[in-house]
């Protein structure tokens, strides 16, 4: 009697492809994947494209929390409670986005472990992510924070080459990125211009230079070991 072999579990295939509550889209730019207020019943997971995940106040003031990417998921409150969406998810590009129902996700991750194991990757990212930003806004400079933001949306740090920043990353959106205003962004991008950090040529390029300007006096927080 021959015994069947499980097939090793693969994340990247199971959301590569729809199927049982996974629902593959493409977004046009602009085109909003949820909005604040939404009944929050899914996860998004980017497969191509970026997305960007805005906040509006009750008086009306927009502010960008997050621009995400390739392999990164949006919309993970529902899985905590989360009635509602408290934001705003919208293609800046043209987007291929892989929908998953709230019972789907899980069920994977209560029935895979490798799939859990990712996520709970993610999630600790963008924790660490949402810590780095608290720290920028609360101690670097418009000048800092815009460069690091820079850098960000040009894949440093991550793995495999840096990519050319989108040129639809607009000097409002960077605005809005770093709590600034549109005056100040030109007049950084300006300088980051004439000292080499950035160039265009079609397209914003971002330079490995510019961390010089991340990295001098970055901010120390003091930990008391006793």
């Amino acid at each position: 009697m021959k015994t069947k072999l499980k097939v090793e579990f693969d994340p990247s295939a199971f959301l590569a492809v729809a199927d049982s509550g996974r629902t593959k889209a493409t977004y046009a730019e602009h085109q909003v994947l949820f909005s604040q207020g939404d009944l929050a019943d899914a996860v998004f997971y980017i497969q191509q494209g970026k997305v960007k995940v805005t906040v509006v106040s009750e008086q009306g003031k927009e502010a960008v929390v997050a621009v995400l990417g390739p392999d990164e998921f949006c919309g993970e409150g529902c899985l905590a409670g989360q009635p509602r969406r408290i934001a705003t998810a919208t293609a800046m590009t043209e987007c291929e986005v892989m929908r998953l129902e709230k019972t789907a996700i899980v069920r994977v991750l209560h029935d895979e472990p490798a799939f859990s194991e990712m996520f709970v990757a993610h999630l600790l990212t963008r924790t660490i992510r949402v810590e780095e930003d608290l720290v920028d806004q609360l101690f670097n400079s418009s000048e800092k924070r815009l460069a690091r933001a820079l850098l960000l949306l040009a894949n440093f740090g991550k793995e495999g080459r840096p990519e050319p920043v989108i040129a639809k990353v607009s000097q409002e959106t960077l605005a809005e990125m770093i709590g600034t205003t549109r005056s100040r962004v030109s007049f950084f991008m300006n300088k980051f211009r004439r000292l080499g950090f950035i160039s265009y040529n079609g397209h914003l390029e971002i330079h490995s230079s510019l961390l010089s300007v991340v990295l001098n006096d970055q901010p120390h927080i003091n930990i008391d070991r006793n």
